[in-house]
Parts: structure tokens; C-alpha cells; sequence
């Protein structure tokens, strides 16, 4: 069952000239208790799909359609029981959906602020300068608690505040030290329990390991995977390091040019990809199982989003497009079935493995010539004559 589901979510960026198509038509769900990637080159737009869930995004930026439903709704919304009132899912100028699921893009700046932290909490990019210099890290947790839980004692909220810094690997003593006197590792894991500080339902971790070692990755990683057993909470991980994705996400959803390329469950998506940008990526991972002369990289650049094209996102530097791509973005197909040689069935809810792709009639052909550095030789794109 769903905690949060992206429903055909559009985000613009108002710029001097046209508008920055961030986002089109974004469409996932995120489960109770699991963890969905966002995975994608820079600029994709994965991080400004995190930022729109809380409203975080800049100034310039706004959600032209679609919604982001939430599984719960907000406490004057509820029954004694917890339920959410009947008139509340029957009177439209509630942002809520027939399910009792609420709509997050609706909800005004003193809404959305009483969801942040409580229900859903940010690790933000670049974490580890997140800190504030001039206050005890154990003091900054402290406030988080204090701002949306006022009822907390302070000493009761400072004990809450070495807790969870003893949680996620930090003597209980350190949370009377600065910022300065942490670690990269030992900072990020201080914001990780910063998210934990009023035991939220969902994380969203923006590039967790950006920046860190592999020592010190590996730790933040196993810091970020006991925080979800103790405390039961979903996540969304954005980042463009499929390793990190693979050894923490159970369904994974691949961005590229502000559309969703292909979803699925992570051993899905990473072994048998179903979109060619998927396989393209993986030509330019290293992997300690086989041994390769170099790594293929995908020719050509990104598309510029002020005004893309009408036609498939990745088919100017698509090695497999054909006239047919060259007319619409293809919507999300069925990929199993597909390659069943069944006849392509478009899942409107996020289950199975979904591929944005007009050529999954001949996927085990495009897997088979992915590998090969030829193919991906920059050839001229096919018209759309």
C-alpha cells in the first residue's frame, strides 16, 4: 500500500525566457516501510521532485499539474478514532482524495509546515554543511523537536537528542560539540538523526554519500538502513550513483530529461534494464565482476528543457529510435509483458517493471546490442518524415 504516490506531477521554473519543463507527467508510488530511488544524471529534475513533496522548491518554481498524495491528513481532518471525517473527503475545498490520501501541492505554507518533520523530513543535498557553525549539533536536534512538538520538555527533548545521535553511531557526548569538531561522516550521520528527531513516516535523503568516501559511504548507507528497521519508515533516496541505489532501494525509478524513463524493483531495473538509457548507464558503471577495456558513455548531451521536443525524451541520442519515437513521448508499457511477446499493456499504477519505450518488441535484441561499443557510435537520429 502506498504512503505517497506521484500522480502525473508537472514542475515548471519561471526563467526570463520560456519556462524550464523540470518535470512532466511524473507518475510513482512509494510503499509503507520501503524505499524507492530516484536515480538520473544531473539536472533530471530527481531533486526537484524531492523538493516539491515539503514545497521546498525555489522561488521560481511551481507544480503546473498533477498531484502528490499523502496517506494520512491533518489532525482537525480526523475522527476520535483517527478516520478521516466524511465530510471532510466529500467537501472539495479539502485537498483530499475519495481514499482519504491528501493532496501535498494543495496544502497552504502553515499546512505544509506542520507536515514537515512530523510526517515527512528532508536530508537535504550537501548535508554535510547543513549544520549551523555557531550551535551544538545536539542543540540544533533539539529545536527541531521543540519547533513541531512545543509540548517537549527541554530536558526530555536534549535526552531524545543524544539518543538518536547514540542511534545512528555518535557518542551521546557529542551532542555538546560543534559542527566543526564532526567528521563528513559523523555530520551526515548528526542530519540523519536530525530526520529521525520527531519520528516521521517518510525520509527523503537528497545525494545521502555526495562527497564522502567509500569507508565513510558504506557507513552512512548502514546508518540510513538501521534507521529504517528501528524506526519503520518509508523512504525516497535521490541520487545519480546506481550503486548506492542498488544496496538500499527496493524499487528504483530511472529520470532523464525530467521524464521517468523506467521503474521497477531495483534487481529489475539493474539486471535486466528495459529502457535504453538504463542500459546505457549501466555501460558506464564499473563493475569488480567482469573485466572491461573502458566504459561506454552515451553520446551526446541531455535535451535543453525550456523547450523540448515533442518526441521520446532520450531519442536524439537513442541508438535503437526509429520514426515512431520521433513523434511523442511513449507513456509507460508493460516491459514483462513485452518481452512475453505479449501485447504492450500501459500499467496506470506503479507496479511490475514499466519502460518508457516504443521498441519493447525487440527488447532482447536491444539488451544483446547495448553492450557493444558500436552502437552506441553517434549515428544520425531518424527523421520524422
Amino acid at each position: 500500500m502506498p504512503l505517497l504516490e506521484f500522480e502525473d506531477l508537472s514542475i515548471r521554473y519561471r526563467t526570463d525566457g520560456p519556462d524550464v519543463k523540470a518535470s512532466e507527467d511524473v507518475n510513482f508510488e512509494v510503499d509503507y516501510g520501503k524505499t524507492f530511488g530516484l536515480v538520473g544524471e544531473s539536472g533530471c529534475g530527481k531533486t526537484t521532485l524531492g523538493k516539491s513533496i515539503l514545497q521546498l522548491l525555489d522561488d521560481n518554481g511551481y507544480v503546473e499539474s498533477g498531484h502528490i498524495w499523502y496517506d494520512d491528513v491533518l489532525p482537525e481532518w480526523k475522527t476520535d478514532t483517527g478516520k478521516v471525517r466524511p465530510e471532510v473527503v466529500e467537501d472539495d475545498r479539502y485537498p483530499v482524495r475519495d481514499d482519504g490520501m491528501m493532496d501535498l501541492t494543495a496544502l497552504d505554507s502553515d499546512d505544509i509546515r506542520r507536515v514537515r518533520w512530523n510526517n515527512i523530513s528532508l536530508i537535504p543535498q550537501s548535508s554535510m554543511n547543513a549544520l549551523n557553525p555557531v550551535y551544538r549539533v545536539g542543540d540544533q536536534i533539539v529545536e527541531a523537536i521543540r519547533v513541531h512538538e512545543p509540548e517537549t520538555p527541554e530536558d526530555e527533548a536534549h535526552e531524545r537528542a543524544r539518543d538518536l545521535l547514540e542511534q545512528v553511531g555518535i557518542e551521546r557526548e557529542r551532542a555538546d560539540d560543534y559542527a566543526h569538531q564532526f567528521s563528513g561522516g559523523m555530520k551526515q550521520r548528526a542530519i540523519i538523526a536530525m530526520a529521525m528527531a520527531c519520528n516521521p513516516d517518510m525520509v527523503i535523503a537528497d545525494e545521502p554519500t555526495t562527497a564522502l568516501d567509500v569507508i565513510i559511504q558504506d557507513r552512512v548507507l548502514d546508518a540510513i538502513r538501521e534507521m529504517q528497521d528501528q524506526f519503520d519508515v518509508s523512504m525516497l533516496i535521490i541520487s545519480h550513483d546506481i550503486s548506492v541505489m542498488a544496496e538500499t532501494c527496493d524499487r528504483l525509478g530511472v529520470m532523464y530529461g525530467g521524464r521517468l524513463m523506467e521503474s521497477g524493483t531495483t534487481k529489475e531495473v539493474i539486471e535486466n534494464p528495459a529502457n535504453p538509457y538504463t542500459m546505457g548507464l549501466q555501460n558506464s558503471f564499473p563493475t569488480v565482476e567482469e573485466s572491461q577495456e573502458r566504459l561506454l558513455a552515451i553520446p551526446g548531451t541531455p535535451p535543453t528543457l525550456t523547450e523540448p521536443a515533442d518526441e521520446c525524451r532520450f531519442a536524439e541520442r537513442c541508438p535503437f529510435a526509429t520514426n515512431v519515437c520521433m513523434n511523442d513521448h511513449p507513456p509507460m508499457y508493460d516491459a514483462e509483458a513485452a518481452s512475453d511477446g505479449r501485447s504492450r499493456v500501459q500499467q496506470e499504477a506503479d507496479v511490475g517493471h514499466r519502460s518508457a519505450c516504443y521498441r519493447l518488441d525487440v527488447l532482447e535484441e536491444m539488451r544483446e546490442r547495448a553492450k557493444e561499443e558500436e552502437t552506441w557510435q553517434q549515428t544520425e537520429t531518424p527523421s520524422s518524415s
